[in-house]
C-alpha cells in the first residue's frame, strides 16, 4: 500500500492537467496564425483554395478553444486547491499577468465568434480578414502573459522578503524578469512551429492516400514553408536560452548536460547513460559545444554540478527531456528545410532534383506532426522539473507550496476521467466534422474548381 503523500499526488495531478492542457494551448496559439496566413494568401492570390483552408482550420480551432477553456479552468482551480501556500505567497506578485491572460482569452473569444459568424457577410474579403488579426493577437498575448508567470517562477523578481512575507511588490518587474524574453519567445515560436507541422501532417497524409489534389499540395507547401521559418527561429532562440541558463540558472544547464566538473572548453553531451558514480557512457560528445552554447566562445567556463549544493539540484533524468527537445527540433528543421529547398528549382540548388512530394518526404512530414507535440511536452517537463526542488526558484520549495489536505488522490482519478472524456470526445467530434464534410465535397458545394493555377474567385 502506497503511503498517502499530498505533495506527490499534487504534483502528479498538476502534471496530468498541464500535460493535457498544453496540447490544446499550443494549437490555440499556433493555429490562428496559420488561419490568418491562409486567408491572406487567398485574398492576395484570388485563390479560393487558401480561403477554404482558413474556413476549415477555423472550425477545428473552435474545438481546441473549447477544450482549452475546460482544462485552463481546471488549472486555475488546482492552483488554489493544490498549491495554496504558493498562491498566498506569490499570488499578489503574479496576479497581474494571470488577470491579463484571462482578458486576452476573452478578447480572442469575442473576435473568434464574430469571425466565424461573418463568413460571406462582407462584400470586401479584406474586412473579414481584419477580424482574424485580433484572434492572433489575443492567442499570442494569452501565451505571453501566462508564460511570464512561469518565467517569474524560474527567476523571481519584483519583491522583497521581510519575515518570510513578500513585500514591496512590483508586478511589472515580476512580469519582465530576466527569464521572460527567452521563455516567452521560445513558447510562442514553438507553438507556431507545432501548429504548422500538425496541419502539414494532415495534408501529407491525404497526399499519401493518392488524394493528390491541388488543395492539399498548397496546404502542405504553406504549412511546411512556414515551419521552416519557425524551426530556424526556434534554433536561434534556443541558443539565447542556453546563454540565459548559463547566467541565471547554471545548475539547470549542468543537469541538462550531465556536466559535473567546472571547466572551459566543455563538451555537449547527447544521449548516453549515467552510471552510479556519475560516469557518462555511450554518449555522443561534441567538443567545446556546451561552452559555446553557454557563452558563445570555447573558453567559456561552465559551472559543474559538483559545485552546487546537492540538496538543491534537479533530478538528472531531465537530460533525456532536454535531448528529446533538441533532437526533435533538429529533425523538424531538417525536414522542413529539405522540403522547401527541394521545391526551389534554381540551377545552383543541389537539391532541385528531389521531388518535394516524394512519399518518403511526405512520411517524414507525417512523423513530424506527433514529434512536434512530443517536443512541446519534453520542453515544458524540462522547464519545470529542471527547476526542482523549487516552485519559486530560490524562494519556496515544492513541498512548502503544496497542500496538506486529504483526498488529492481522489481528485487525481476524477480529473483523469475528465481528461479522458474530453480527449475522446474531441477526437470523435473532429473526425466527424471533417469526415462528413471532406474538402472535395465542400469544393463542389462552393463551386471551387480543382485547379486554380490561374487564380479564381470563390463563389
Amino acid at each position: 500500500m502506497i503511503e498517502y503523500d499530498p505533495v506527490l499526488y499534487s504534483r502528479i495531478l498538476t502534471y496530468a492537467t498541464l500535460g493535457f492542457h498544453v496540447i490544446f494551448a499550443t494549437l490555440g496559439v499556433g493555429v490562428p496564425l496559420m488561419i490568418a496566413i491562409a486567408e491572406w494568401m487567398g485574398i492576395k492570390r484570388k485563390d479560393p483554395h487558401y480561403t477554404l483552408m482558413a474556413r476549415r482550420w477555423a472550425r477545428g480551432f473552435v474545438i481546441s478553444v473549447a477544450v482549452g477553456v475546460v482544462t485552463g479552468t481546471a488549472i486555475a482551480v488546482q492552483l488554489a486547491l493544490l498549491w495554496p501556500n504558493f498562491m498566498q505567497a506569490a499570488g499578489h506578485t503574479i496576479g497581474l499577468p494571470m488577470f491579463m491572460e484571462t482578458f486576452a482569452f476573452f478578447f480572442e473569444a469575442i473576435f473568434l465568434g464574430i469571425y466565424l459568424y461573418t463568413w460571406d457577410r462582407f462584400k470586401s474579403k479584406m474586412k473579414h480578414f481584419l477580424l482574424v488579426i485580433p484572434i492572433v493577437i489575443g492567442a499570442t498575448a494569452s501565451a505571453f502573459f501566462i508564460t511570464s508567470v512561469n518565467a517569474f517562477m524560474n527567476y523571481p523578481t519584483g519583491f522583497q522578503i521581510v519575515d518570510g512575507v513578500l513585500t514591496d511588490v512590483s508586478p511589472l518587474s515580476a512580469m519582465f524578469n530576466p527569464a521572460t524574453p527567452t521563455k516567452i519567445s521560445h513558447v510562442i515560436i514553438t507553438a507556431y512551429l507545432t501548429a504548422a507541422f500538425i496541419l502539414g501532417m494532415v495534408a501529407a497524409l491525404k497526399l499519401l492516400k493518392n488524394k493528390g489534389s491541388e488543395y492539399y499540395k498548397k496546404a502542405l507547401h504553406l504549412n511546411i514553408t512556414a515551419a521552416a521559418v519557425f524551426a530556424i527561429a526556434t534554433a536561434v532562440i534556443g541558443d539565447f536560452s542556453g546563454k540565459y541558463l548559463h547566467e541565471y540558472q547554471p545548475e539547470k544547464l549542468a543537469a541538462a548536460e550531465w556536466h559535473f566538473e567546472t571547466e572551459s572548453e566543455a563538451p555537449l553531451i547527447l544521449g548516453g547513460i549515467l552510471t552510479g558514480d556519475n560516469e557518462v557512457r555511450f554518449a555522443l560528445e561534441i567538443p567545446y559545444a556546451l561552452s559555446i552554447l553557454a557563452g558563445g566562445t570555447p573558453d567559456t567556463v561552465v559551472t559543474g554540478l559538483n559545485d552546487f549544493d546537492p540538496d538543491y539540484l534537479p533530478p538528472l533524468w531531465v537530460h533525456y527531456f532536454f535531448d528529446s527537445m533538441v533532437f526533435i527540433g533538429m529533425y523538424l528543421a531538417a525536414v522542413s528545410i529539405l522540403f522547401v529547398a527541394a521545391g526551389f528549382k534554381h540551377r545552383l540548388n543541389p537539391l532541385r532534383r528531389i521531388n518535394p512530394m516524394h512519399p518518403l518526404i511526405l512520411k517524414l512530414i507525417v512523423a513530424g506532426g506527433p514529434l512536434s507535440m512530443l517536443a512541446i511536452q519534453a520542453g515544458w517537463i524540462f522547464a519545470e522539473v529542471g527547476r526542482q526542488p523549487w516552485i519559486i526558484n530560490g524562494v519556496m520549495t515544492v513541498s512548502e507550496g503544496a497542500t496538506t489536505s486529504n483526498h488529492v488522490d481522489t481528485m487525481l482519478w476524477l480529473f483523469i476521467a475528465l481528461y479522458t472524456l474530453l480527449g475522446v470526445t474531441s477526437v470523435i467530434v473532429l473526425r466527424k466534422m471533417f469526415k462528413e464534410n471532406p474538402v472535395e465535397k465542400e469544393m463542389e458545394k462552393r463551386n471551387i474548381p480543382e485547379s486554380t493555377l490561374n487564380g479564381g474567385e470563390e463563389s
